[in-house]
């Protein structure tokens, strides 16, 4: 009877400890308190009872009472690393730092004491936990420890938890991704798993993350880490309220949470309160003030706001506290890195890989640190280019003439003066723009990137056989450049990409977003977002069509601001940023209310939607699905406006080469003025069925509308070339190659008819830029290159150089007749 009694009892205590555990990870701590407090008093011999209550006390910010149950819990269990841990952060929040250290070298002897051959699993984890803090080689502490507990427990959910949290730290997301897909498989209810994958896949995955944030809040809605990376996001899309609320329900259940305090200190820096700013990271510090993460948390954020120079302040705040923090050092380089200042950012980041070889991002800048070093470096002024040599010696000189240009005109229209020199890095492999500009590969979508005074941009090479124009790209950057310079990297990002936007449409008509038929459905239908609340379309849209969109209205907005308020109403509100005023207040300073400002711009934006083809028939509720064209021809004919009709027959009739049904179809939608700079759409289309069926004439005057309408139609320029050469109309041959050139400078093509159409032209000074590229591109016969260059150079006036390649013409063949006749003429000549 009593070894039955003594085995219920056992039973008894197990349960109600899987319920109080149960109680925890749902987010009821302060009942799984009460229990785990009832057994601690009533004396159970069970260490996983203190363990529970120091938890539950911890999360509640109980960090006295948390301190005094650990202390009485280590006398009984002496040996327990999972104890020693939390007992060590429950020490740090009572501001007791030099017991802390002393607990880390109690905790270590213990170590070296105690064979870790027989520790428990939890033990293992605990000393992993210790050993990455230390930062010991992350990749040791997965083979001593965290893959140590997976072999023999391959269950146990607190290793796989552990081995996620190590590689999040260490930017390692494929690992992270894997490794909580195990987890998941072991237990789907943790919090801390969905959480942890929310974090996996922030910067890749914006779905991904929304999804996995939400259910761990289903699971745990007072999960304090979700709820932080939910006002973390909000403070992204400039949700201040939003990101607010998120704060106040974890001080609600932990009134001294240091992260959400150090999150309230960034939105007051935001807002420009420096008072309220140091007050709350005052109050993050208040129970354990020398913690390095209050001032790297602050930092980081300011950071993804590119408030770089702020933040690379709060990292060495962070460092004065604890010199060993890595994630503050490597903050700083990159912060550094970004505000320009390579030397000691690229020797910080070196620094960072050697202690911690695991670091990926780190790991991966300076692997391409290595790949840089070889690269050329132009300068023009203040503006320094870095790019690979051999695209350097074929386009550099544009590329500088180019931003040249931008400065001149940009900083003159905005009255800005950058004060140091201006950073353009142009990668000819999208993965290295990627590592420089995020830390890792990825980045789909993006052309180029501004921090400030640093550019970096894919080169046409990384961009696959229709690139974007180069030129067009770099503009918008700069532009970035100087709005950046005025706000001292004080303004929301609607507002800056708005800006660049239209600054690239006032540079050139075909540049920048234009109104399409899917942006004039969208912006008259619910989909137009508030000025007031514009920067939030950026982040987290549901397609890359909704991102685009958000470029496109933010500029429209601009568009609005300059034709209503004038571009001095405009320039106040840059310079009211940079004085530290929020976005609200500088633009009802500046402009009047915002709830006006958003009604009327929303009318404005509507009238040019409704503007666009407004003799189009708009509706798609009528439009047939799934039936054949006979079916879908019939249905036009009695809609002969409706432009998804219309569009659709073209598409099918062009899908079976019936291209002289898809020809009136096509005309019809030009003739309505449904036409855009996009791709493939319907004008290009059109101009690709009058070359099919020898219209030329046509063909021709369809192709020059895509290019008033297009800055990348590099197909329509190379046909164009095709025709005008056919017909000996050179200029036209040497206009449509420089055009080429701005959109794909890596390839023969355009060099090579610029070349011909500027000597039939007789206009030598235009030979020599197109000779000079076509020979790094290694000729099939280089003498006859290095000859025309020659005779260009010499009609030009240019002796020496004339001199130079008609000697290596002839060295190459040194039989070359018309090579030895130049030769005589310019030694002639220079006689």
């Amino acid at each position: 009877m009593l070894l039955c009694f003594a085995s219920w009892a056992v039973s008894a205590i197990a349960n109600d400890l899987d319920s109080a555990q149960d109680q925890f990870r749902t987010g009821s701590y302060t009942e799984a308190e009460a229990v785990a407090s009832a057994a601690v008093e009533s004396g159970i011999w069970n260490e996983r009872w203190p363990r529970l209550l120091i938890q539950c006390q911890l999360e509640q910010g109980k960090y006295a009472e948390a301190l005094q149950t650990y202390e009485n819990a280590i006398r009984r269990y002496p040996t327990s690393m999972t104890l020693r841990m939390l007992g060590l952060e429950a020490i740090r929040f009572n501001n007791l730092s030099e017991r802390a250290d002393e607990e880390r070298k109690r905790f270590f002897q213990i170590l070296q004491s105690s064979p870790l051959r027989f520790a428990s699993r939890d033990n293992l984890i605990a000393a992993g936990r210790y050993f990455v803090e230390e930062g010991e080689d992350a990749r040791q502490v997965l083979e001593m420890f965290y893959d140590r507990v997976r072999d023999s427990n391959p269950d146990f959910l607190e290793a796989y938890i552990a081995t996620a949290e190590l590689a999040l730290e260490k930017g390692d997301y494929k690992v992270a991704a894997e490794t909580l897909a195990e987890a998941e498989r072991i237990d789907d209810t943790d919090p801390r798993t969905s959480y942890l994958k929310a974090r996996a896949f922030e910067s890749s995955d914006s779905k991904v993350t929304i999804e996995s944030l939400q259910r761990a809040l289903e699971r745990n809605p007072n999960h304090i880490p979700a709820l932080l990376m939910q006002a973390e996001l909000a403070l992204d899309r400039e949700l201040y309220e939003d990101a607010n609320a998120s704060i106040a329900a974890v001080l609600k259940i932990n009134p001294s949470e240091p992260d959400a305090w150090a999150l309230r200190s960034v939105i007051a820096h935001l807002e420009g309160d420096t008072e309220r700013e140091q007050e709350m990271r005052r109050k993050a510090l208040s129970t354990w003030n020398q913690n390095p993460r209050v001032d790297y948390l602050i930092g980081s954020n300011l950071s993804q706001k590119y408030r770089f120079a702020e933040g690379a302040a709060y990292q060495r705040r962070a460092l004065e506290f604890d010199p060993d923090y890595h994630a503050a050092n490597f903050q700083l380089a990159q912060d550094l890195l970004r505000l320009g200042n390579d030397d000691k950012g690229w020797t910080l980041a070196k620094s960072v890989a050697d202690d911690d070889p695991y670091n990926v991002v780190a790991h991966n800048l300076l692997t391409l640190y290595d790949r840089i070093k070889g690269f050329s470096v132009l300068e023009s002024g203040d503006i320094h280019v870095r790019m690979d040599p051999m695209e350097a010696d074929l386009y550099g000189d544009a590329v500088l003439e180019l931003l040249t240009e931008a400065r001149a005109t940009l900083c003159e229209k905005y009255d800005v003066q950058p004060d140091a020199p201006i950073m353009v890095e142009i990668f000819p492999e999208q993965k290295d723009f990627a590592i420089r500009t995020f830390g890792l590969p990825g980045g789909d979508g993006y052309l180029g990137v501004c921090f400030g005074r640093v550019i970096t941009a894919n080169s046409p090479a990384s961009q696959g056989e229709r690139p974007y124009n180069w030129k067009s790209v770099l503009w918008h950057e700069f532009c970035h450049v100087v709005t950046l310079e005025k706000t001292k990297n004080r303004m929301p990002r609607w507002l800056s990409e708005g800006i660049s936007v239209y600054e690239e449409r006032m540079r050139n008509p075909a540049w920048g977003e234009s109104m399409t038929p899917q942006y004039r459905e969208m912006i008259l239908s619910e989909l137009l977002t508030p000025v007031s609340k514009l920067s939030s379309a950026f982040l987290s849209p549901p397609s890359a069509l909704h991102l685009q969109f958000a470029y496109y209205e933010s500029s429209l907005v601009i568009e609005f601001l300059i034709e209503k308020h004038g571009i001095e109403s405009l320039k106040t509100v840059l310079v009211s940023l940079g004085d530290g005023l929020s976005i609200d207040d500088a633009l009802t300073r500046s402009v009047g209310s915002l709830d006006r400002l958003d009604v009327e711009f929303a009318t404005y934006a509507r009238e040019k939607a409704e503007a666009f083809a407004p003799d189009a028939d708009w509706s798609r509720e009528d439009l047939p699905a799934d039936v054949t064209k006979a079916e879908l021809a019939k249905w036009v004919e009695d809609h002969p406006t409706n432009y998804w009709g219309l569009r659709r027959l073209a598409e099918a009739w062009i899908a079976g080469k019936q291209d002289q049904k898809a020809l009136p179809v096509l005309e019809k939608i030009v003739e309505l003025g449904a036409v855009t700079q996009e791709r493939e759409g319907p004008l290009e289309l059109l101009a690709d069925v009058y070359q099919r069926l020898g219209q030329e004439k046509r063909e021709r005057e369809t192709r020059e509308q895509v290019l008033a309408l297009s800055s990348d139609a590099l197909p329509s320029y190379r046909r164009l070339i095709e025709i005008a050469t056919q017909h000996d109309d050179w200029q036209h041959v040497l206009e449509y190659s420089e055009a080429t050139l701005a959109i794909q400078p890596l390839q023969p093509f355009g060099y090579e008819h610029m070349a011909v159409a500027a000597e039939k032209l007789k206009k030598p000074e235009k030979e020599i830029r197109p000779l000079k590229a076509l020979l790094q591109m290694d000729p099939i016969d280089p003498a006859a290159l290095n000859f025309q260059l020659a005779r260009a150079c010499f009609q030009s006036g240019q002796t020496t150089s004339a001199k130079r390649h008609v000697l290596s013409a002839l060295e190459a063949a040194p039989r070359y007749r018309d090579a030895h006749r130049l030769l005589l003429e310019i030694v002639a000549d220079s006689q």
